[in-house]
C-alpha cells in the first residue's frame, strides 16, 4: 500500500471511530476500493443522522488554476536546479500554457535533463512528464494528462484532512467529509443548523511562515515599547511567552511539500516533520547558512510554534517541530503547516441547512 494511501485510510477509519460504534473489518486495507467502501459506511452513518436531527451540507471546490500554476513552477524550478547543476547552457526557460519551455542547444545536454527528470517521476504517477523536442534545442515540458488527473486527487484528499482537522479543532464530532466529482469536496455535518460560523474558518487561508527573530532588544521591551522596524511581537503557541520576529516570512507554506506527524527517534516524543519543494530547499539552506546561531522562528496563523537556534547550514531539505507537544497537538500543527501549502482557496460553491425529516 502506497503511503497516501495509508495515510488516507488511518485517518477515515479515525474519523469513523468517532461517529461510529460500528465494527471496522480487521482484514489489512490494501486497495482505494476500501477506501471508497469505508467511505460509504461513514456517509450512509452520517445520513441517517442529517434525517434525524437535520444540519448542513457545504460543498467546496479546490483551486484547480492554482494546482496548475504550482506544478509548473515547481517544474520550471527543478528544470532550472538540474541545468544549474549539471552546467547545461540554455535560453528561454519559460512557463506558458500549462508547461514549461527551455532551449538547450546541446544535444547532451537535452538528454541530460530528460533523463534526470525521468529518473525524479519514477515510481511517482504525478510527476510523469510529457517532452517535446521541436529538433532545434527547444524542449517542451508538461504534466502528462494522468500525472494532473493524480496531483488534483492528492490535492482534493489533502484539502479533505485539513477540512477534517480544523473541523475536529472547532470541536464539531460528528461530520462526513467526502470527495464529489473530481474537484469538489461534500461536507455533512448533522446537528449544526448555522453553518456560517464553520464555512468562516475555511474562507480564511493558513498561514505559515519561517521568519528570523530579532535579538536587537528582548521581546518584552519591544511588547511593552516600539518593535524595532520590519518586526512585531507574537506569542508561542504552547508557552505564550512573546517572540521578536520579523514581519517577512523567509520562507512560506508554499515553499512545503510535505508535512506529518511523526517521532524522535531517541525518546519518541511526538513531533511534527515537515519537508519543503525543491526552490523551499535551496532558500533554506541559504537563509541557515547565512544565520548559523540565531533562532529563527516557525509561525502559525501569528502564533510561534517553535523557535528553535540555527546550530548548521540545514541543507537536506526537512526538519521537524519539537517541543512538548502531545500527539494531537503534533498532528494538528502538521495538518495546519500541510494546510498553508496547499495551493489556492477554497472556493464556496453551496451551503444549505436540510431541516430532520423525523422528529429526534
Amino acid at each position: 500500500m502506497t503511503t497516501p494511501l495509508r495515510n488516507r485510510i488511518t485517518r477515515l477509519i479515525a474519523a469513523f471511530a468517532i461517529v461510529s460504534a460500528i465494527a471496522l473489518p480487521s482484514a489489512t486495507l490494501g486497495a482505494d476500493t476500501q477506501l471508497d467502501k469505508m467511505r460509504a459506511k461513514v456517509a450512509t452513518f452520517i445520513a441517517d443522522k442529517m434525517e434525524k436531527l437535520g444540519g448542513s451540507r457545504i460543498v467546496y471546490k479546490v483551486d484547480t488554476d492554482a494546482l496548475r500554476e504550482a506544478v509548473t513552477t515547481d517544474l520550471r524550478d527543478d528544470v532550472y536546479r538540474i541545468l544549474r547543476e549539471g552546467r547545461i547552457a540554455f535560453t528561454g526557460l519559460a512557463i506558458r500554457d500549462g508547461g514549461v519551455d527551455v532551449k538547450i542547444a546541446d544535444a547532451k545536454g537535452r538528454e541530460q535533463l530528460t533523463r534526470k527528470l525521468a529518473s525524479a517521476a519514477e515510481g511517482l504517477p504525478t510527476h510523469a512528464l510529457t517532452v517535446t523536442d521541436a529538433g532545434d534545442g527547444s524542449l517542451r515540458l508538461a504534466p502528462t494528462d494522468a500525472a494532473s488527473a493524480a496531483r488534483l486527487r492528492d490535492l482534493v484528499e489533502d484539502s479533505i484532512a485539513m477540512i477534517e482537522q480544523r473541523l475536529k479543532d472547532a470541536g464539531v464530532k460528528l461530520a462526513s467529509v467526502q470527495p464529489e466529482g473530481t474537484d469538489r469536496i461534500r461536507i455533512f455535518l448533522p446537528g449544526v443548523m448555522e453553518p456560517e460560523h464553520l464555512t468562516a474558518i475555511f474562507a480564511k487561508k493558513v498561514k505559515v511562515g519561517f521568519r528570523l527573530i530579532d535579538l536587537s532588544m528582548s521581546a518584552e521591551q519591544a511588547q511593552s515599547g516600539t518593535p524595532p522596524a520590519g518586526t512585531e511581537v507574537l506569542l508561542g503557541f504552547k508557552d505564550k511567552l512573546p517572540y521578536l520576529v520579523a514581519k517577512d516570512s523567509a520562507l512560506e507554506g508554499g515553499d512545503i511539500s510535505y508535512a506529518g506527524p511523526g517521532f524522535t527517534s531517541d525518546t519518541k516524543e511526538p513531533i511534527a516533520l515537515f519537508r519543503f519543494n525543491g526552490r523551499g530547499t535551496r532558500r533554506f539552506a541559504h537563509i541557515t547558512a547565512e544565520n548559523v546561531g540565531k533562532p529563527f522562528a516557525i509561525v502559525l496563523d501569528d502564533k510561534v510554534i517553535s523557535a528553535p537556534v540555527i546550530r548548521e547550514p540545514i541543507t537536506g531539505g526537512s526538519g521537524q517541530i519539537a517541543g512538548n507537544l502531545t500527539l494531537e497537538e503534533a498532528n494538528s500543527v502538521a495538518m495546519l503547516l500541510r494546510a498553508g501549502s496547499l495551493p489556492g482557496r477554497l472556493g464556496l460553491l453551496d451551503q444549505q441547512v436540510v431541516q430532520p425529516a423525523t422528529k429526534p
